[in-house]
């Protein structure tokens, strides 16, 4: 596989993002906290078939940060953005958290640009979230631990508090990932743009955007995949959202948290890969 890192400039903004493969197109989003890296442990194995974009979102890894809202709608402006700037008329979107948050809401708003979606542990889709989260809503705090969270002291912590969150087992975390997350809370402007990410959706009550009676507009197929203990957002939310869809299905990996393409690679493609066969 060759794995091409590359920049492009998406309505003013900087925008770094990997390409790899040759096939249908296939945009990969990563939620908050992350970059597009996140997607290595499957990037090679979707490239076989697909034709796979994974850009840095505005305020993530190494594109442009930004003074912005990161709202919901402002990452799914990108989103279009990104597609118009490579020339991509529709694509199969697929996206986790808030990811997966931007990738449903350019199917409900442009839906002839979104040939399918998966939607991985996403945002959206109810109101329950982890207090981890909402705390972060607290006037005040929020600042005080992306702050600290430069320092090394505090990017150690951030990532020991992440992978209790993000992984159902903790010890299985890849060296990789911690390594890119203490790179990513030293990079300047990084940790309050994901600050900004998490108070535009996340509120003291939850989050703040739930789309699930839109769910019945969606007319192309959806992939719904959760793992079973994501402390971020229950899996009965996918649940839910599989009852409103018109052409959905539902994978639940087991023993698994909120970033099932990094702890369950194996699990994850298993799951992904006959969605994309019957999309092609």
């Amino acid at each position: 596989m060759n794995l091409e890192e590359r920049s492009i400039d998406v309505n003013g903004l900087p925008t770094r993002y990997l390409q790899a493969g040759s096939g249908p197109p296939l945009v990969l989003l990563h939620g908050v906290g992350d970059n597009a890296l996140i997607w290595r442990w499957v990037l090679p194995a979707l490239a076989r078939t697909h034709q796979v974009y994974a850009p840095d979102l505005p305020g993530s890894g190494d594109s442009g940060k930004p003074d912005s809202d990161y709202s919901p709608a402002f990452f799914t402006k990108f989103l279009s953005d990104f597609l118009d700037a490579l020339e991509i008329e529709s694509a199969t979107i697929i996206g986790n958290s808030l990811g997966g948050l931007a990738g449903l809401r350019l199917s409900l708003s442009q839906p002839q640009r979104v040939a399918s979606l998966g939607l991985i542990s996403s945002a959206g889709l109810g109101r329950e979230v982890t207090y981890t989260l909402r705390s972060l809503a607290v006037p005040g705090y929020g600042g005080l631990a992306a702050t600290w969270a430069k320092r090394p002291p505090g990017a150690a912590q951030r990532i020991l508090g992440r992978s209790a969150l993000l992984f159902a087992r903790p010890r299985r975390v890849p060296r990789e990932w911690l390594k890119e997350q203490y790179r990513l809370a030293r990079l300047p402007g990084f940790l309050q743009a994901q600050l900004a990410s998490v108070r535009a959706q996340v509120g003291l009550r939850g989050q703040l955007e739930i789309l699930t009676d839109q769910l019945p507009r969606l007319q192309m197929p959806v992939l719904i995949l959760w793992g079973t203990r994501d402390r971020v957002f229950p899996y009965s939310q996918g649940q839910e959202a599989l009852t409103r869809l018109q052409r959905g299905s539902l994978e639940l990996i087991p023993d698994c948290g909120h970033l099932p393409h990094v702890e369950r690679p194996d699990n994850f493609l298993n799951s992904l890969r006959p969605f994309l066969r019957e999309q092609t």
